[in-house]
């Protein structure tokens, strides 16, 4: 599966990775707009899985390499975010590790917990923002009527 998975929290996700092409040797799930946190490392000829430390008791791994489907239970707050598969190989022309995007990215947006408050707070805060304007305006309104009263006197 590609695309937005909403969860609540507590909940499970699976991301579907698969490759883009045949031959590969390695998967990484990295999670981040930047693709910064490796939340898994995975090599083909290995049982041995590599995962980031906030996941070890949460992930499950299904499937046969390459086509792996990736199992995150107890879903948190701090799990929302981009999940991104990404598969390599070395290549034997270049000499190099060719990098290659998968199929089954996913935007994870997990729902409910401490963030329900966050939102509670920012409406109250934003008729505040609604507040300061209208106040600032009657007093600038007011300060002109009253210049405009004091020029009318000393005119007369």
């Amino acid at each position: 599966s590609s695309g937005v998975e909403w969860r609540d929290v507590g909940g499970a996700v699976t991301i579907q990775c698969r490759p883009p092409e045949l031959n590969q040797e390695m998967l990484t799930l990295r999670k981040g707009l930047n693709e910064d946190i490796q939340v898994l490392f995975k090599e083909s000829n290995s049982d041995k899985n590599t995962i980031a430390t906030e996941f070890t008791s949460r992930l499950q791994l299904n499937g046969e390499f390459p086509n792996v489907d990736i199992l995150i239970k107890n879903l948190t707050s701090g799990d929302t975010g981009p999940y991104w598969c990404e598969y390599k190989r070395f290549d034997p022309m270049s000499s190099q590790v060719v990098s290659m995007k998968g199929e089954g990215s996913v935007l994870l947006v997990v729902t409910g917990g401490p963030h329900q408050d966050t939102a509670q707070q920012c409406e109250t805060s934003s008729k505040n923002l609604v507040l300061v304007p209208v106040v600032i305006s009657a007093a600038v309104l007011l300060g002109i009527l009253m210049v405009f009263f004091i020029w009318l006197i000393f005119k007369v």
